[in-house]
């Protein structure tokens, strides 16, 4: 990031971008609220959040000062249609991401395995991790990344929904995601073919994930695409989420926005346009891509002819993008998180304590129904 904010810097004369870190994207809203607070908006940011923030009138449209740098039928669907809400456009995706198999494909090739038959379905990634098991290749087969999103993608990869078409329904106790999550309770439990590596300090239980398969523990995890610059791809290899049975696989992919506060003075709005147009021009977004791992948000990105040979040589690099163009959009909850505190509290229940999901998703549907009643009430 300091490398693209000082190639924009130095290639005009009109606006200089100061980049400044934070921790998380939690942190980097609770500054940028305080700078409202005290009315002092920074140009632009990045968020996890735009939709909420748009719908509390907090970021400004960005239409007035948009030209044909950023032709909006060039971004990816999944990432560009959460920012334009009643026909304006609220924010430009910077990056994606979405959760995508790592596997060991060392290991594969000493059983003999097929990866496109193992990973054509759910059930077919843990039947042959239960054989890989048995063979004494791995202790474990498949480790799902401990929380509700690796739950979440695999029931709407078999035709659930969080909410109802006309948005007034929690559906999270439907059949559909009883028996994925279910699927993976007697995983862990029974069948004993994965564990859940959960708690410690901030992302410990993630990184202990991607050693338990980097060390042969296990041979494979459920990962971010943000992940592709940090493993060892003479080892691993990756593929897209399978689908659920005979269903089609959509598991969500996000993006990261880039957001301009409306109460930021009509100089700063032009000049984060500016930033923006360039940091999302096809060119820097596959250079950020390659560099990263994160999913290019532009169509026109897997044109540019560096990234093309980058991906012709090293094809698990555009995976991210290929899961992308049938991902499920991020769920934007009306609640203010009360239904992804009802979902976090169900994955815990099933995953760490053996609750059967039935049971465990009822409780988090009546949780959740409550909290959208009192929104929708209101």
């Amino acid at each position: 990031m300091e490398e693209l904010i000082a190639e924009f810097n130095a290639s005009q004369d009109k606006v200089e971008v100061q980049g400044i870190q934070q921790p998380s994207y939690s942190d980097t809203l609770q500054k940028v609220q305080a700078a409202l607070a005290a009315n002092k908006p920074p140009a632009v940011f990045i968020t996890d959040v735009m939709a909420t923030l748009a719908e509390k009138e907090i970021l400004s449209p960005l239409d007035d000062y948009m030209d044909e740098r950023t032709p909006l039928d060039d971004y990816l669907d999944v990432f560009m249609e959460p920012a334009r809400i009643d026909g304006k456009t609220y924010a430009f995706p910077s990056y994606g991401t979405t959760q995508v198999i790592y596997y060991r494909k060392d290991l594969l090739e000493e059983a003999s395995i097929d990866p496109k038959e193992m990973y054509s379905s759910w059930q077919n990634v843990f039947t042959y991790s239960k054989q890989l098991q048995e063979d004494g290749i791995v202790e474990f087969g498949h480790l799902p990344m401990w929380g509700r999103d690796n739950l979440v993608d695999m029931a709407l990869s078999n035709g659930g929904q969080i909410l109802s078409d006309d948005k007034k329904t929690v559906l999270i106790d439907s059949p559909e995601w009883i028996e994925t999550w279910d699927f993976v309770r007697k995983q862990i439990f029974e069948e004993k073919t994965t564990l859940i590596e959960s708690g410690g300090q901030g992302w410990e239980y993630w990184y202990r994930t991607i050693d338990n398969v980097m060390n042969g523990k296990a041979i494979r995890y459920t990962g971010s695409s943000g992940e592709k610059g940090d493993l060892d791809f003479t080892k691993i290899d990756s593929t897209v989420q399978p689908g659920f049975g005979s269903n089609d696989p959509h598991p969500i992919a996000g993006g990261l926005y880039l957001a301009v506060p409306e109460i930021a003075s009509d100089e700063q709005k032009a000049a984060a346009y500016e930033w923006i147009a360039f940091f999302t021009s096809p060119e820097v977004s596959a250079r950020w891509s390659q560099k990263i791992g994160y999913i290019p948000v532009r169509k026109s990105a897997m044109e540019v002819e560096s990234y093309k040979t980058f991906i012709e040589d090293n094809p698990y690099a555009g995976i991210p993008y290929q899961q992308a163009l049938t991902a499920s959009p991020r769920f934007i909850d009306p609640t203010g998180g009360k239904i992804f505190d009802a979902l976090n509290i169900a994955a815990d229940r099933i995953e760490l304590e053996n609750v059967p999901a039935e049971d465990a998703l009822k409780e988090a549907k009546e949780a959740a129904q409550k909290a959208l009643d009192e929104v929708n009430n209101q």
